[in-house]
């Protein structure tokens, strides 16, 4: 059996002490993926970012905020697992500048300047050793097998999970997956535990059983 990393809900990025940017992931796909995983019976390491749900019993658990929490957090443990489930939907951009006290409403439009933040998951493949594997999702909106194989390269995975918006805070989920060399593997639909389960034994297929 494998050790996993599970990387699963959304990040913030504070723009003052109470507002913040962030995107609709809810973090079913990482809880089912974990759930799936621990059923298969994989040591599981879950980092999250803040989502209402329950991870299941058995994981371990880490909970971030911002994406460079969650960096930090994956640099941790990834060294000490066999691979990388990326499943989170980190936040790629931030504010040049995080105003101390609440932003006071004017009357005037207000300007942002933003920053990209880090790419956790093109952080880990630039240190994976030969033995580990990644698989990443990409959530695009048009060109999605195109964009997909893009990040896929850039960030040094072993296979992309590609799914929609229409992903985002659903108890369901239809993904096809793409290997490096951009050929369609495999395409799942149901709920979420569904699509995890089916992907699980993918992995385990193509890559746990390898290392």
């Amino acid at each position: 059996m494998a050790r996993i990393l599970i990387t699963s809900g959304p990040t913030r990025q504070y723009l003052d002490p109470v507002r913040y940017l962030s995107n609709g992931s809810s973090g079913r796909m990482g809880s089912a993926l974990a759930r799936a995983a621990v059923a298969q019976g994989h040591e599981v390491v879950v980092i999250s970012g803040p989502v209402e749900l329950e991870y299941p019993a058995g994981v371990e658990l880490i909970r971030v905020v911002s994406t460079e929490e969650l960096l930090a957090a994956c640099q941790r443990c990834f060294p000490l697992c066999d691979g990388l489930i990326a499943a989170a939907a980190p936040c790629d951009y931030r504010p040049r500048a995080v105003a101390s006290q609440k932003i006071a409403k004017t009357g005037q439009p207000l300007q942002l300047q933003l920053i990209e933040t880090p790419d956790v998951v093109a952080s880990l493949g630039q240190t994976k050793r030969s033995e580990q594997w990644i698989v990443g999702f990409a959530l695009e909106t048009e060109d999605s097998r195109l964009r997909g194989l893009a990040k896929l390269e850039k960030k040094s995975c072993d296979l992309m999970v590609l799914n929609g918006p229409e992903a985002m805070d659903s108890l369901r989920n239809e993904v096809e997956v793409i290997d490096r060399g951009g050929q369609l593997v495999a395409a799942f639909a149901g709920s979420k535990l569904q699509v995890a389960e089916r992907l699980l034994q993918l992995l385990q297929q193509r890559l746990i059983a390898r290392s």
